[in-house]
């Protein structure tokens, strides 16, 4: 049914949750730590490590694929050419297979993009090799566009995908026009869509963003009411994300002026926050098992298979080709897609896993302790003490394990999160760069 788009009259507005300053300075720090030790070096590899007795793993798989590519976008994506497509599955199966034979298995599987529904035939395909190759796998989580959820064949996908996430950023048409994205519809029909197909899946999430230019709290609040009359069973509050990918096409045109991040975020709490339960820094869900969200958050560990896909495996970090045409060379050679790799030192992962820790609202000196082999206070002393001065964080009076990430702490893990993956959009970026004609 139509939605109701009148500007609402009557919704609280958000306050300041950190200080400007402090929002200026995570994320000097953040960018700081980003140059020193984000980054990748060619690698000689036939396939990544094997893996280790006793550890768990999420299987990513990327899907780079678009019938039209948003300004804003920064994930590896080219446009749509079905010959291509279709030969890129071929391929995308064949790796998987390989995961297989390394030895690998998975119970978790993450399905990114582009838009990973542009062949739902060769998705299926693919995904009906998974849980053939991998019988022990529990959920499946994808992600696809407004359009594409208006597909007669979208339903086929039912009983495949757990948890679909669909990538909708506001029901506002005044925003849907400033990001391209009213190529997808009108706000209202994006509406209808969405409350037409999400019985499909026992997890529907809707992706929002915030800090567009022109976004008053207004808007947000608008949006994050017509969530609560969709009543999905997850959502997700993304902030924008302005790299050196994108600083030109977005920098003065969509994103939003000054730190407003602060109140926009406070907003989303106040209208989302009374109705949902909140998971992680921008992940609202109606229960505290609604799925995959932010898969680096809950699998320490995760292969990823296709072009540009990131694996992290053991102390590194490994990426496959961005080209296509090398892809393609590779597996067809018997090998797997990896190209890149950084290793990492024992404080940078720990470093890493409390920034993650801080973002889940989930710190945990037990975690440090048994999954590391760490003392949480001594090891990261500085760190600690860091969150605890400007109130992030505070101990648990009734677990001693238990550290709670307060209101401040969940929106500076918000913060630190967003710094890093517009670093690693930078690392994308650059590794794109040389891409010529032949590899696309």
């Amino acid at each position: 049914m139509p939605i109701d788009i009148e500007q609402p009259h009557s919704f609280t507005h958000g306050q300041h949750i950190m200080p400007d300053w402090q929002v200026h300075l995570t994320d000097r720090i953040m960018q700081f730590y980003i140059d020193r030790g984000l980054s990748v070096d060619p690698v000689v590899l036939k396939t990544p490590p094997a893996p280790q007795e006793g550890h768990r793993y999420l299987l990513y798989m990327h899907v780079p694929f678009c019938h039209t590519l948003c300004t804003y976008c920064t994930f590896h994506r080219f446009l749509f050419k079905e010959y291509k497509a279709r030969e890129y599955f071929k391929n995308l199966r064949t790796e998987m297979q390989m995961a297989k034979d390394l030895g690998y298995d998975f119970q978790s599987v993450y399905v990114g993009g582009g838009t990973t529904t542009i062949l739902e035939d060769e998705l299926i395909r693919t995904l009906e090799l998974a849980r053939k190759l991998f019988p022990g796998i529990k959920e499946v989580s994808c992600e696809t566009d407004p359009k594409e959820i208006a597909s007669p064949s979208f339903k086929n996908l039912k009983g495949l995908v757990n948890r679909m996430s669909i990538g909708v950023q506001s029901f506002d048409d005044s925003i849907l026009r400033l990001t391209e994205r009213d190529k997808f519809g009108t706000g209202a029909e994006i509406y209808d869509r969405i409350a037409a197909c999400q019985d499909l899946f026992p997890t529907c999430n809707v992706d929002m963003m915030f800090g567009f230019r022109g976004q008053s709290l207004d808007m947000i609040a608008r949006d994050m009411e017509l969530i609560r009359q969709l009543n999905p069973r997850q959502v997700t509050t993304y902030p924008l994300m302005v790299t050196s990918q994108t600083r030109r096409s977005v920098k003065g045109i969509i994103a939003a002026k000054g730190q407003e991040l602060s109140q926009q975020y406070d907003t989303i709490l106040n209208t989302l926050g009374k109705h949902y339960r909140q998971l992680t820094s921008w992940t609202f869900g109606r229960t505290n098992d609604e799925g995959i969200d932010e898969y680096v958050i809950d699998h320490d560990e995760y292969l990823g298979i296709g072009s540009g896909a990131f694996s992290f495996l053991g102390n590194a970090l490994y990426v496959n080709t961005f080209s296509l045409s090398r892809y393609a060379q590779r597996i067809q050679s018997g090998l797997m897609g990896t190209e890149r790799r950084r290793i990492f030192t024992k404080h940078q992962i720990l470093q890493y896993r409390l920034m993650l820790s801080v973002f889940a609202g989930r710190l945990s000196r037990k975690y440090f302790r048994e999954v590391h082999g760490v003392n949480l206070d001594t090891s990261l002393f500085k760190e600690i003490t860091g969150l605890r001065l400007i109130g992030a964080i505070r101990q648990d009076p009734q677990d001693p394990d238990r550290l709670i990430v307060t209101k401040r702490g969940k929106f500076l893990g918000l913060v630190m999160l967003k710094a890093f993956y517009s670093g690693m959009d930078n690392v994308r970026a650059q590794l794109r760069a040389p891409l010529k004609a032949c590899d696309m």
